[in-house]
């Protein structure tokens, strides 16, 4: 008879943990709830503030550096704000954006002389920012986030093309693939519903608790894929 293994030690919660993914993902619900779960500050980026982003979604590269630069310089003023780094070491939140990757929506989106532009200014303003102890990414398939973006019905997101959202999800998976600054745990976004499903949630939280190494996966449909 084998004996039954033991249970993994359960670890504090991240003291700085961001959850990233591409849009219709579900990170900023996630981020929410487990804000609220550990009981950390909250940090989200004004994704529905940029006046531009409506613009980008209809007509394209006409208006992507202005969108890019909105995103730069909204974060990089976010980070300033960060507390100062106590005792016990690094910032205590949970955020819904990575500032490492907002080179990936420029390279995307920028022409080759905008990008030139683009990483002059963000050498400029983006200050040193620590690293999580933890990233979540949402991993899913471009039907997956196209269907939730229809479902949660923002209007211009409505106006997002296929071939962008193909190369938004493509260039995530390209991202963490070689993203090794913090832990990563990757989580299939097409199989969960941290909305309407407790049970998700909370066998996240165990993962998240008796996670090991620096990268790991989460599933908790392993049939749904």
């Amino acid at each position: 008879m084998n004996p039954t293994p033991p249970e993994a030690a359960k670890a504090d919660p991240p003291r700085y943990l961001v959850v990233e993914g591409p849009i219709g993902a579900g990170k900023t619900t996630l981020a929410q709830r487990l804000a609220g779960a550990f009981d950390r500050p909250l940090l989200l980026e004004p994704a529905l503030d940029n006046p531009f982003l409506g613009r980008f979604y209809r007509s394209g590269g006409v208006n992507a550096m202005q969108t890019q630069l909105f995103f730069l310089l909204s974060r990089a003023r976010i980070l300033n704000d960060l507390p100062e780094d106590d005792l016990a070491g690094g910032p205590l939140l949970i955020a819904d954006f990575l500032m490492q990757k907002d080179r990936l929506f420029a390279q995307l989106t920028l022409d080759a002389n905008e990008y030139t532009l683009y990483e002059q200014i963000h050498d400029a303003v983006v200050p040193a920012s620590p690293c999580p102890d933890l990233v979540i990414y949402l991993q899913a398939p471009a039907k997956v986030l196209r269907q939730r973006i229809r479902q949660r019905g923002i209007a211009f997101e409505q106006h997002i093309e296929d071939r962008y959202l193909n190369a938004v999800a493509d260039a995530y998976t390209g991202f963490f693939h070689a993203y090794d600054q913090s832990p990563v745990l990757v989580i299939n976004a097409a199989a969960i519903d941290f909305a309407n499903n407790p049970a998700h949630q909370e066998a996240l939280i165990e993962k998240i608790l008796t996670m090991q190494g620096s990268r790991s996966y989460f599933n908790p449909n392993p049939t749904l894929l």
